[in-house]
């Protein structure tokens, strides 16, 4: 290649250290490197029919010495090495599964040499300290972060970022096509120059800072656990899907018979029913024996009026307008108001809220305590439920084929707990 004074400098005769001379340097190396003599690529005279060809070498020996001299089997090494370690920390993602299995197809005649290099890496790192293994496994995905990135990300180490950046705001360019800056005052007839763009003012850099926040605080999943999450569900519920299984008596769908319906709406659950309630909080509720045998266990552990709470409130989304305003200050002062017959336990911003919503009453004025109920039900009352005693005998009676008593209302249960068992 060229060995001009100027070459990789720029007009003032400063080094040019963009990331594309880099490259450049780089390329120049493996060039020197292939002519040298001694280790470089091997040239031979091929003799032909009548004549010989000085000087030749094949596309192989060019792949062959590449792999011989460069490491290329490094970024192999790295991820079989991520396969040997803490999976939950250092689990591949997608794209370095597929750059995995590409490697191991590519390298197949050395997988065993890499596979062997990977080991022998990953028992010095076992021998280091802790805190410096995590030290060095953080700088080691840094570098390949950067040589080996995300699909579709830029790769500094090939790409010049700072012209990238030019190509992606244009306005931003300050040179002319003559290497001159815009200036008013002296410029190319041909090239008119760009307006400056003006500095962001306060407002725009904090609606900025809003975005990332947001970004930042999105979850994420991985395709491949939404897709075992998918699966599972699937799993969990095929049961119960008539199309697949098909249900006792007669699928209802394809025949005139209602009996698995009426069935379904009985007092008397059948086993797979009462196995529905563990799947989860909601399918306990949607079910009014679920409501009632969980409504039951409250009861039991003197914690019902969560339970009474979220339904009435249910039941005031329900209302027609002209009862809203009478019904929630009758929820508000059974389980909401100083002193209340049937106090629930609200954290201060719920309250306040509540509070400030009583003063206009509507369908949602309960809105934040009923999710805040919501949850600590479901992270503690209902757990406790599946795990008691009166579901798991119900669940293996049920299973047994024996019928046991559902217990009805307490005696002493307000109108509105009456009212609350025929929802949904």
């Amino acid at each position: 290649m060229a060995q001009g004074n100027n070459y990789g400098q720029t007009s003032n005769g400063v080094a040019d250290e963009s990331p594309n001379m880099l490259v450049y340097r780089k390329m120049e190396d493996v060039i020197a490197r292939m002519q040298d003599e001694k280790n470089g690529i091997p040239i031979r005279t091929v003799k032909s029919f009548l004549s010989k060809i000085p000087s030749v070498f094949s596309g192989s020996d060019i792949v062959q010495w590449l792999i011989k001299n460069l490491t290329i089997e490094d970024p192999a090494v790295y991820l079989c090495k991520r396969t040997m370690q803490n999976k939950a920390r250092l689990e591949l993602a997608d794209y370095e599964a597929e750059s995995l299995a590409r490697l191991q197809r590519a390298f197949a005649r050395k997988w065993e040499f890499i596979f062997m290099q990977a080991e022998a890496q990953a028992k010095v790192d076992k021998k280091r300290d802790k805190i410096e293994r995590k030290i060095l496994d953080s700088q080691e995905r840094a570098f390949w972060d950067v040589h080996r990135p995300v699909p579709g990300c830029v790769n500094t180490t090939e790409v010049d970022i700072k012209k990238s950046s030019r190509m992606r705001n244009p306005h931003k360019t300050r040179k002319s096509v003559y290497g001159l800056q815009n200036d008013i005052r002296s410029h190319s007839p041909t090239h008119t120059p760009t307006p400056e763009t003006k500095p962001p003012t306060e407002d725009e850099l904090q609606q900025q800072i809003n975005y990332w926040q947001i970004q930042l605080d999105r979850h994420r999943l991985k395709m491949s656990k939404v897709a075992d999450s998918l699966l599972s569900y699937t799993e969990q519920y095929l049961e119960y899907d008539p199309f697949f299984v098909p249900p006792d008596p007669s699928n209802p769908w394809l025949s005139d018979d209602t009996t698995f319906w009426e069935l379904e709406a009985s007092k008397e659950p059948s086993q797979q029913r009462v196995k529905r309630w563990g799947f989860g909080m909601d399918e306990a509720l949607k079910d009014p024996v679920g409501r009632e045998q969980f409504l039951k266990f409250l009861e039991s552990e003197f914690s019902s009026e969560n339970l009474r709470f979220w339904l009435a409130v249910e039941d005031l989304k329900k209302r027609p307008i002209r009862e809203v305003p009478s019904r929630v200050q009758e929820i508000w002062q059974e389980f909401l108001a100083p002193g209340a017959p049937s106090a629930i336990n609200l954290d201060s911003k719920s309250y306040d809220k509540t509070t400030q919503n009583v003063k206009e009453p509507g369908r949602y004025t309960f809105e934040d305590a009923q999710e805040h109920i919501y949850k600590l039900m479901k992270s503690d009352s209902y757990p406790r439920f599946i795990r008691s005693s009166a579901y798991q005998e119900l669940l293996q009676a049920k299973k047994k084929g024996r019928n046991i008593p559902i217990f009805p209302c307490h005696k002493n249960c307000t109108p509105t707990l009456r009212a609350s068992t025929n929802l949904l």
